[in-house]
């Protein structure tokens, strides 16, 4: 028996991304891919066997063969970079909505920081279907790859669930934070209306020597990093 409205529900995370892993189909610049975060193993193997069954234009979907650090399975969907990619994603994503009950999709653009809501005007903005477009794209998104930018970083890996940005250091526990803002230095820094908290400076020292050589600095309970002319802004949750 196939999948039926709802049969998903609570098992797929509402935020999913848009080339962030690499394709095995071919080049980057000529595939698409998606990849959505499941709760369970026999979810992710029904979600992908539903897109690559339901959808033609799909190259190939894959899970993860086991659970993820965060505790999650990933669905990867490849497809085809062309001008028909917008509405192929636009219809794989409303088949997912009926499955797991999600009206609302977010999509984080190659690891980007800023999820964004799911709209036409806002994958065509971000999200090329013209290959030489999207080696430009990847270039400029460097920094802004949550992954990328803490690459002077000691941890081993970076993680964002929702807007929660994870970082975990070997023989260390994982440092969670809420995700704020990123940008320009200058401009992330003017719209700060926090001023400059000196009564936690161990709780600077701490992350200085976790996370590595960044110009840290706490604003109220908000703390920024620094890294080549960005700022990112979060807030510590444990």
């Amino acid at each position: 028996m196939g999948l039926l409205k709802h049969d998903l529900k609570h098992m797929v995370d509402h935020i999913f991304e848009i080339d962030a892993f690499k394709s095995k189909m071919g080049e980057d610049r000529d595939i698409v891919t998606l990849s959505f975060s499941v709760k369970d193993n026999n979810a992710a193997v029904d979600l992908e066997q539903f897109i690559e069954k339901g959808y033609s234009f799909v190259l190939d979907a894959d899970k993860t063969p086991g659970e993820q650090r965060d505790g999650t399975y990933k669905v990867f969907v490849e497809m085809e970079r062309s001008h028909r990619s917008y509405d192929e994603i636009m219809e794989i994503v409303d088949g997912v909505g009926k499955l797991a009950d999600i009206e609302n999709f977010k999509f984080r653009y190659y690891k980007d920081f800023t999820s964004r809501p799911l709209t036409r005007e806002n994958l065509d903005e971000f999200m090329p279907t013209d290959p030489a477009v999207y080696d430009q794209k990847v270039n400029e998104s460097n920094l802004s790859n949550y992954k990328n930018f803490f690459n002077r970083s000691y941890v081993e890996d970076v993680n964002m669930i929702d807007d929660i940005l994870t970082i975990k250091k070997a023989y260390a526990d994982p440092v969670h934070f809420k995700y704020i803002d990123f940008g320009e230095k200058e401009a992330i820094l003017e719209s700060l209306e926090e001023t400059i908290n000196v009564n936690d400076f161990a709780e600077i020292i701490f992350l200085s020597k976790y996370v590595g050589d960044y110009n840290i600095t706490k604003y109220g309970n908000k703390l920024t990093f620094e890294n080549a002319g960005k700022t990112l802004v979060v807030e510590r949750i444990s």
